[in-house]
Formats: structure tokens, C-alpha cells, sequence
């Protein structure tokens, strides 16, 4: 069974992203093993520097960088990453699995990836060309995830 990893940074506080996340979360059990590691965030200060906000993305990105698993095939969400459909996303999952017992994505803070987490990336992946909470991104990639396993089993998917 495929190991799949997701690396983010910063905590979920609401509630109806934290039950979203356990639904998913549940009907994932039935297609891989799912490890979620929840990484804490950089206090941000209350003025904004770009050198002080350069440190904070430095250090949040070292945290992810060290929880990276070697043997791992490690996918970012970034805005400039590769746009798929969720079809695309499925065979993409199954090709990797052929070769890789885990898959590890990457999701930042409020600032994002720095270079170095994605030079360490074996691809990007973007939902949208849209901003979104890196809180309601997790859900989003829970949700194709689980899509995706729908898709390779060929089973009808209806919420």
C-alpha cells in the first residue's frame, strides 16, 4: 500500500477544516497509509519587513527540509507548479507508486516555500492560479487525493 506524507506548516484551528480533514483523512485508509505532519509555524511580526520575512520563510523551510524522508518522491503546491486535471493527478499518482513507496507533498506557511524546499522537489503542483489559505489547501489536496484513488480503482465518487 502507497505511503503518502504531507509535510505543512502551521496549524488548523477551525473546526470545520479539522472535521473536513478527518472525513478524508477516514476514506483514505482504504487506499494508502496517510502520515500528516503538522509543522509549527514562525510567529509573524507585527511590522513586515521583506529581511524579517525572508528569515521566517528561511526557517519554516529548514523545519520541512529536515522532515523530508530521503527515499521519499516529493511533490510541492506552489503557484507556479504544474496545473492537472484530476484525472491527470490520478495517473500521475499511479506512475509514481510504480516506482516510489512514498509520496510526500509540501505545503507552506502564510509565505510559502523558499527555493531551497522546492529545488528539493521531484515536481511542483498548483490548484489554481488562485491564492488560498494554506489551511483550506490541505483540505483541497486531501479531497484529490482521495479523488485520485477513485479514479485509479475506477469507482464512482459522489459527496
Amino acid at each position: 500500500m502507497l505511503n503518502i506524507h504531507i509535510i505543512c506548516v502551521g496549524k488548523i484551528k477551525e473546526s470545520y477544516l479539522k472535521s473536513a480533514l478527518e472525513e478524508y483523512s477516514k476514506r483514505l485508509t482504504k487506499y494508502c497509509h496517510l502520515k500528516i505532519t503538522q509543522l509549527p509555524d514562525e510567529k509573524l511580526p507585527n511590522k513586515l519587513y521583506d529581511s524579517v520575512l525572508t528569515e521566517i520563510k528561511e526557517r519554516e523551510g529548514e523545519k520541512i527540509i529536515q522532515t523530508i524522508k530521503k527515499d521519499s518522491y516529493v511533490i510541492s503546491l506552489d503557484l507556479k507548479g504544474k496545473e492537472m486535471t484530476s484525472e491527470e493527478f490520478s495517473r500521475e499518482i499511479e506512475k509514481i507508486a510504480f516506482s516510489h513507496s512514498t509520496i510526500t507533498f509540501l505545503i507552506g506557511g502564510t509565505l510559502g516555500l523558499t527555493e531551497n524546499v522546492l529545488k528539493m522537489a521531484n515536481q511542483s503542483l498548483c490548484f489554481s492560479k488562485m491564492t488560498f489559505p494554506h489551511q483550506l489547501i490541505r483540505v483541497f489536496l486531501l479531497e484529490q487525493i482521495f479523488r485520485a484513488f477513485k479514479i485509479s480503482k475506477n469507482e464512482t465518487y459522489h459527496w
